[in-house]
């Protein structure tokens, strides 16, 4: 817990730590104090904040619930292969098995990356390609139309699954949200230095000096949760979505 708290600070904290501290100190040395109205912080950053963090949590649990689609759809389409016609050598089984654990590496390589680029979306596309020429394959092996129909069904729930993972990944929280948060969050140690002056004339000395101190890493804190949510992609967070998933897959579907 401890060490999970810690690395939710950076230089972000410090610099807002010290800014807290700087200005308390300069509000002393000048008399100038205020007892200030506390509710705004709230209003005027913890709330945009947790608003932030809680649309990325949905986002996150979103692109779990898309992942695990992918998954379910990608091993039914192997079972059809292994399963639904004679194959005794297992040649269309080992054939799609390739492309969709290659497809699974193809779409962590392009979420893992800081940006989207076209030459890993038109790799995964490919991929998507080439299993659906393995699926009209298996039509020449004896696959019934049916059978052929609830084939292909499986590779557009994996398509429609890999589009809504992409939107979430090109997508963010509102920028604009994002900017008006770092403005005040920046800018609220000097606001407030009055106030935390205020509370080292009127208590004890420290006093001012730590509740800025608090404000600053209590601030940033939630700041560095909702950017370390904010791309559930890039293997940064502790709660980040695991798409190193080639092996697991592999695994799984040799099992059985």
């Amino acid at each position: 817990m401890v060490k999970n708290f810690i690395k939710l600070q950076d230089h972000q904290t410090i610099i807002v730590s010290v800014l807290s501290l700087g200005s308390t100190f300069v509000c002393l040395q000048l008399e100038l104090t205020l007892d200030m109205p506390t509710g705004l912080v709230g209003v005027a950053i913890v709330f945009p904040i947790v608003f932030s963090i809680n649309a990325a949590y949905r986002r996150r649990e979103e692109a779990l619930e898309y992942l695990a689609g992918l998954k379910s759809a990608g091993t039914s389409i192997f079972y059809a292969h292994r399963d639904w016609i004679d194959d005794e050598n297992k040649t269309h089984a080992n054939r799609v098995k390739l492309l969709l654990m290659d497809l699974l590496e193809a779409i962590r390589e392009d979420f893992s990356s800081t940006e989207e680029l076209e030459a890993d979306n038109h790799r995964i596309y490919h991929l998507f390609s080439e299993i659906s020429k393995s699926i009209e394959l298996l039509r020449q092996s004896g696959l019934t139309a049916p059978d052929m129909s609830r084939t292909n069904q499986y590779l557009r729930e994996m398509m429609e699954h890999f589009e809504k993972m992409r939107n979430i990944f090109v997508y963010r929280t509102p920028v604009s949200l994002r900017a008006y948060t770092q403005v005040f969050l920046n800018i609220f140690p000097v606001i407030f230095g009055p106030y935390f002056a205020y509370l080292s004339s009127h208590y004890f000395a420290a006093s001012g000096y730590l509740v800025a101190l608090l404000y600053g890493i209590v601030l940033t804190s939630l700041d560095n949760i909702q950017d370390s949510l904010e791309n559930p992609y890039d293997g940064i967070g502790e709660d980040d979505v695991n798409l190193d998933i080639r092996e697991d897959f592999h695994i799984t579907i040799d099992r059985f």
